[in-house]
């Protein structure tokens, strides 16, 4: 019977995973709408083709190199076992044991794994949109998915120093989103920024082209989001963990709701206007303010933390543009400005986490991130440009790198 009972429990864990595991790759397709409705018209095609291919790019990495970095054999704590491939020893049949009550495939744990990988490089395709060369990009895509986020995100979930240091993320508001938001500030920082954004000492406004699709984004994003969160709990196979899965996905909600209402209330204060862009990002901020740890806070108090974060992003927004760092959709403000506080909060509801703790990981993993970033980045520019020609970003990105256009039928 304890063995009919253990393959239930390990049937019933599985699937849950593999299917928290789709929800976080439907979160590709909320990115891609959401940077497509926040561009220009001019740069559609571009936007749509980098993620689809950030996410091929990245599935192949991470099977390749990335896990195994990621989740060594062994380490020490700083530079783990390298090994290549998925081999043997994550075959279907195996089984992760934790404890000795936590059982499920391998293979599944590595399909959640990946789609994660894949988020961290989404939010560097928005920041560097309308500009940035194509292939630059794709090149970057496999250093960054085969080697920087994998090394950091060994330090904290495979066993590294960072873990040992009681540094908490439980589903990544640093491993996952401040890791996206320093190698994007990395790649903006070099790449400058878009044509006439910066002009005569003013900020000129460059709407996006479709904001129906950008909000649609946001809600498959939303929808996503606890898949990230709710399949980090790992397991859902006993009545206190189905209870904790429950609780996650209600704070997660609540974080978001509470990011939309304070960047609604707070741009309406600053600019007298209810501003739908900011309140998009407010619901992003809220859910990244909320995943390092969604399940100590009450329902109640994830709100209040996700609604901070929504007041971050307009703050941070604001101040990036008078910094003349130009960000098309907002993504190093909803990932990393949110990402810190989300980490930070973290103290706020789990008695384990330290303040000290939380600063060394978010120092490091930005550190990391940001500095191997700009290194790889630099190469590029230095080897091939990682910016398209004035002429080619005056006639748009698709045309120019892709050529065709998203909407031909409205050409004049």
């Amino acid at each position: 019977m304890e063995g009919q009972v253990i393959e239930l429990a390990y049937a019933l864990d599985t699937f849950y995973f593999l299917v928290m595991g789709a929800f976080v790759m439907w979160m590709a397709a909320g990115f891609s709408m959401l940077e497509a409705g926040l561009v220009r018209s001019k740069s559609t095609v571009e936007i749509l083709t980098k993620n689809i291919a950030l996410y091929s790019i990245a599935s192949i990495m991470y099977m390749l190199v990335g896990y195994n970095l990621m989740y060594p054999a062994d380490g020490n704590g700083v530079i783990p076992a390298i090994s290549f491939f998925l081999g043997a020893d994550n075959e279907a049949a195996d089984v992760i044991a934790s404890g000795g009550d936590i059982y499920y495939s391998a293979l599944s744990d590595f399909f959640f794994q990946v789609v994660f990988v894949a988020t961290a490089m989404s939010i560097v395709s928005g920041a560097v949109a309308e500009r940035m060369k194509l292939s630059s990009f794709l090149l970057f895509c496999i250093v960054m998915t085969g080697l920087i986020y994998p090394i950091q995100g060994y330090w904290k979930w495979g066993g590294g120093f960072l873990d040992a240091a009681g540094f908490s993320d439980f589903a990544g508001s640093g491993v996952v989103h401040l890791c996206g938001a320093a190698a994007a500030l990395a790649g903006v920082l070099l790449l400058g920024a878009r044509k006439g954004k910066y002009e005569n000492g003013k900020i000129n406004a460059i709407p996006g082209a479709n904001m129906p699709l950008a909000t649609l984004g946001t809600f498959i994003l939303w929808l996503g989001w606890f898949g990230f969160n709710g399949g980090s709990e790992l397991m859902v196979s006993n009545v206190g963990e189905a209870n904790a899965v429950s609780l996650v996905f209600v704070n997660t909600n609540a974080a978001a709701a509470g990011g939309v209402i304070g960047a609604l209330v707070f741009s309406k204060f600053l600019f007298g206007k209810f501003d739908l862009s900011m309140s998009l990002n407010g619901a992003i901020g809220g859910l990244v303010s909320i995943t390092a740890e969604p399940l100590a806070p009450t329902p109640e108090l994830a709100a209040i933390i996700g609604a901070i974060g929504g007041v971050l992003v307009v703050i941070s927004i604001i101040l990036l543009d008078k910094s003349k760092i130009d960000d098309p959709v907002g993504a190093i403000s909803a990932h990393g400005t949110c990402g810190i506080w989300g980490l930070i909060a973290v103290t706020l509801s789990n008695g384990d986490a330290t303040l000290g703790a939380q600063l060394y990981g978010t120092i490091i993993i930005f550190a990391w991130t940001f500095i191997m970033a700009l290194i790889f980045w630099g190469i590029l520019k230095m080897i091939m440009g990682i910016r398209i020609s004035e002429e080619d970003e005056e006639m748009g990105v698709d045309i120019a790198e892709c050529g065709m256009e998203a909407y031909p039928e409205f050409k004049k």
